[in-house]
């Protein structure tokens, strides 16, 4: 089926009958051009709602964190310091851009709409993981696939798409906007896994608080850098389907799909592989390290190839390429 087809009333009689309401429509009546104003709101301002929905949820779940650091500034420090592997990874990726390293102001959109829309996929996981405790066995790794992979890395394509997408002026500045996305979603998850450590141990006193958080500051260190790597690729999809509009919906499900797979299988294997026996502090640093650097040596392979591509552009083409974009850019 194609879009340019006609009802067969419409294409028949279309001239010599009037069939609103019956084959075609215009705005005649008050409900019909109510409905046109109504729809011309709600497409304009359809990002503004999906931010202040991210925003409502965002204050009602971290009201007590955000009060919480306010009363211990150590939290928030500890947040940040455990963000700096990720961060390390975005400024790679941006100072290594081919084309034109992206400004600051929509990368500092993107970053803190991933903050706000995290909101989003904590609601969607504590409400849909009980469901899935009825599971034996698999009950976790079916959630990791179906539910914390996939809405985690769409809350994060939302951060890109809603923040920053007019400004892809080359299919991998995606990259540079899906790993900001990673970066923001990261800070905000690792500033409530500390301050859940920090809580628990003040009221349970088992440990020093502060202690408490440093450990769980540490550990979320190092798995930061899986949320800036998996975002990356949905990012990455994203820029190439804005250059190839004709297949731009499955081109940017792949995209998620490929961030979501990634996610889940981390998950499932750092949820899982403590079973066997042998797992501990060092084993966990090692999967973790080797299971970033392969995910991530997949980005650079793909990567490598869009910059073998664009060095290989005649430097007249290149320069007229980078100017356009500059140009774009700044209107």
């Amino acid at each position: 089926m194609t879009d340019d087809q006609t009802d067969p009333v419409k294409a028949g009689l279309s001239g010599s009958t009037d069939l609103y309401d019956i084959a075609s429509w215009d705005a005649r009546s008050a409900l019909d051009r109510v409905s046109v104003s109504l729809y011309g709101f709600l497409h304009a301002s359809r990002r503004w709602l999906l931010i202040a929905v991210g925003v409502l949820l965002f204050v009602a779940q971290l009201a007590a964190t955000v009060l919480l650091v306010v009363r211990q500034p150590s939290v928030g420090v500890l947040a940040a310091l455990s963000a700096l592997p990720a961060l390390a990874i975005v400024g790679y990726l941006w100072y290594d851009d081919p084309t034109i390293r992206e400004p600051i102001e929509p990368l500092a959109i993107t970053f803190v709409l991933a903050i706000i829309f995290a909101s989003i996929a904590a609601l969607f996981n504590t409400l849909l993981q009980p469901l899935f405790g009825f599971v034996p066995v698999v009950g976790m790794a079916l959630f990791f696939f179906l539910v914390v992979g996939p809405v985690e890395e769409t809350v994060k394509w939302l951060g890109i798409r809603v923040g920053a997408f007019d400004t892809i002026d080359a299919v991998v500045d995606g990259v540079v906007y899906g790993a900001v996305a990673g970066l923001g979603f990261a800070t905000i998850e690792n500033l409530l896994y500390i301050s859940q450590g920090y809580l628990q141990a003040s009221s349970g006193q088992s440990m020093e608080p502060v202690l408490a958080a440093v450990q769980t500051a540490t550990s979320r260190a190092f798995v930061g850098p899986g949320h800036v790597l998996y975002s990356s690729f949905a990012g990455y999809y994203l820029g190439l389907a804005k250059f190839n509009p004709e297949s731009k919906g499955p081109i940017v499900v792949k995209g998620i799909l490929i961030a979501a797979i990634i996610h889940a299988v981390y998950n499932t294997a750092v949820t899982y592989l403590p079973q066997l026996g042998f797992w501990n502090l060092f084993t966990f640093v090692g999967f973790v390290v080797v299971f970033d650097a392969l995910v991530g040596y997949a980005l650079y392979r793909k990567l490598s190839r869009y910059k073998h591509h664009y060095n290989q552009l005649d430097g007249g083409q290149a320069e007229s390429q980078t100017g356009a974009a500059e140009a774009a850019s700044e209107s």
